[in-house]
């Protein structure tokens, strides 16, 4: 490719609305332009790149015995409506009407649509096990799309679909995948880890997540430098604490804490450590009739130490707070008599479903609120001030320094994008969708399945987050919009340093190598701008100069400075820098 035939549109400045590197350099790139809230064109620069991904996740699906398929965007709703998605997923699952009046989604996802496919074409035990994908366009609503291409609306996702004639079958069918998706990701060159997540929405009870390791990544990742464990913050277990609670020290009192009514605050005022208060967070759930009209609510006090951060998900195991909402102030005024900030389990003025944290529940000496506006209770005592704690779970989130749950030294915190998520889902929807075949001993079976996405759009941007500097983006050469770009100085006044790049460029091409020439004449300092700001891995500039002198100049994009090369041996040292 020759840079005068393509399209190039670099911006000195990012648009304001550009809030993390990946959306600055993606838009000052020319990679692509906004078209509307989380919703992006994708110009010629960026789609080379896009490409370059599809390329590979294509062919590490195929060797990995996957088949490639294409199913609808727009999907009709009954088909959500059979496994019950079409009313639970919430408001990210787009619904539109056509002109009869009929519902249809644009899908972020098509677990029913393939099932669907599945139930009318395999009959048999004989027809299993197969495995289907897709890289197609999905859309997802988002409430605040943000961040460029990390969380936008309209996006592309390879998603593939495994079905198995049992729970053996699928778990082998799981690993395969498990492992192309390491593949993958090895060839992209980044820093990644695999770790063991929740299932969320999808379902399911096997799950991990594939991570691109980046500071500004929004998810966070818990893993034991001393072993293979890592995991999702959701996923992550905090153990109860090695050995038994310490015996009570201190007598139960009510203190005044005037105008404290956060934990840190009332530790201050007490001069004790954060980690001896605990915290009262109040939760409801609603039991409703046919006509969707709540009938009962039932209100939950959870317990977790001052310091510590209630985890949703786990909270959401608990056995009868799978559909928890926050109380309201008028439920919390009713069951307490007291506004959150002094809230506590004693001295209840209506009685509520006790939830302790596996740390609150080894605790002793503790300090929680009294129900009472500016006291809070101190010496507080299970055995002796409570009954022992019927419901002890685990409701928090890990911190660093926590033990790891496979017994192997201390956790660690880092910060990461997901790119890739694999589940198995067992039957669920399957059964939804009552998708059968006849088994070896010639009765009806549901079919097991497993799903596997990879977030085609997301890489990009989770690759330059990984890799750029002040200059612009660097790109890893697997997935580089050009790998190598030739920049010759001033070709319209030295007609051999035209001829030396046209020369280079056509070997380069007939080698399979992805080159551009800048045949733009822009000025050195312009044109190599544009370049550093593309990310170009590998750069050639040639020069009379140079030339007379019997070299040309080599700069990888990481290299501060560039490096002279033998002028008639610069393909064969291309050659080795890229492996051909």
């Amino acid at each position: 490719m020759k840079a005068s035939q393509f399209f190039i549109s670099t911006l000195k400045e990012a648009p304001a609305d550009a809030e993390v590197v990946s959306h600055q350099l993606m838009m000052r790139a020319g990679m692509i332009k906004k078209l509307g809230a989380g919703i992006y064109s994708y110009m010629p620069m960026g789609l080379r790149v896009i490409r370059k991904v599809e390329a590979i996740v294509r062919e590490e699906m195929n060797r990995a015995g996957a088949i490639e398929m294409t199913m609808p965007v727009i999907q009709p709703a009954e088909y959500w409506q059979e496994t019950g998605r079409f009313e639970k997923m919430g408001a990210e699952l787009l619904r539109i009407k056509d002109r009869h009046g009929r519902d249809f989604v644009v899908q972020p996802t098509s677990e029913e649509v393939i099932t669907d496919v599945m139930r009318q074409d395999i009959k048999s035990y004989k027809q299993l096990p197969k495995n289907l994908y897709q890289i197609q366009t999905k859309f997802r609503d988002e409430r605040r799309p943000r961040f460029g291409l990390m969380r936008g609306r309209e996006f592309t996702m390879k998603d593939a679909y495994s079905f198995d004639r049992d729970q053996a079958g699928a778990k082998a069918s799981y690993q395969v995948m498990a492992q192309a998706y390491r593949r993958i990701f090895d060839r992209f060159g980044l820093t990644y880890r695999a770790v063991a997540a929740d299932s969320g929405a999808i379902g399911g009870d096997l799950s991990e997540e594939f991570q691109v390791i980046a500071a500004t990544g929004e998810d966070a990742i818990v893993y034991c430098p001393g072993s293979d464990y890592a995991a999702n913050m959701e996923k992550a277990e905090a153990l109860a604490p090695a050995g038994p609670r310490p015996a009570a020290s201190q007598a139960m009192a009510k203190t005044a804490t005037p105008g404290k009514a956060t934990c840190a605050d009332v530790a201050e005022l007490l001069g004790i450590p954060l980690q001896t208060t605990v915290k009262s967070l109040v939760l409801a759930t609603d039991q409703t009739n046919e006509a969707g009209e709540v009938v009962k609510t039932q209100v939950w006090l959870l317990l977790l130490r001052g310091d510590h951060d209630m985890n949703e998900v786990k909270v959401g195991k608990v056995p009868g707070l799978a559909a928890f909402r926050f109380a309201t102030l008028p439920e919390i005024e009713d069951h307490f008599g007291c506004q959150p900030g002094y809230l506590g389990p004693l001295d209840l003025k209506k009685p509520v479903k006790l939830v302790v944290d596996r740390e609150v529940a080894a605790m002793a000496d503790w300090v929680c609120g009294a129900n009472e506006e500016d006291f809070h209770t101190t010496g507080v005592n299970w055995g002796r001030d409570l009954p022992e704690p019927e419901l002890v779970a685990d409701l928090r989130n890990v911190v660093a320094g926590d033990p790891s749950p496979d017994g192997k030294g201390a956790l660690a915190i880092e910060r990461g994008i997901e790119v890739g998520h694999v589940f198995y889902l067992g039957t669920k929807y399957s059964q939804a969708m009552n998708a059968t075949f006849l088994g070896e001993n010639g009765k009806p079976q549901f079919m097991e399945m497993g799903c596997y996405g990879i977030g085609i759009t997301r890489l990009p941007a989770a690759a330059i987050e990984q890799n750029h500097d002040e200059r612009g983006i660097i790109w890893p050469d697997a997935i580089a919009p050009f790998t190598v770009v030739l920049c010759p100085i001033t070709p319209d006044r030295f007609p051999e340093v035209k001829a030396a790049a046209d020369r280079l460029y056509e070997q380069l091409l007939a080698a399979g190598v992805d080159v551009i020439l800048d045949d733009r004449g822009e000025r050195p300092g312009a044109m190599f701008a544009d370049w550093e700001l593309i990310g170009v891995p590998h750069r050639i500039t040639i020069g009379d100069r140079g030339l007379k002198e019997g070299h040309i100049e080599y700069q990888h994009r990481r290299d501060s400075e560039s490096s002279k090369v033998d002028a008639a041996g610069v393909f064969d040292f291309l050659k080795g820098k890229l492996a051909l």
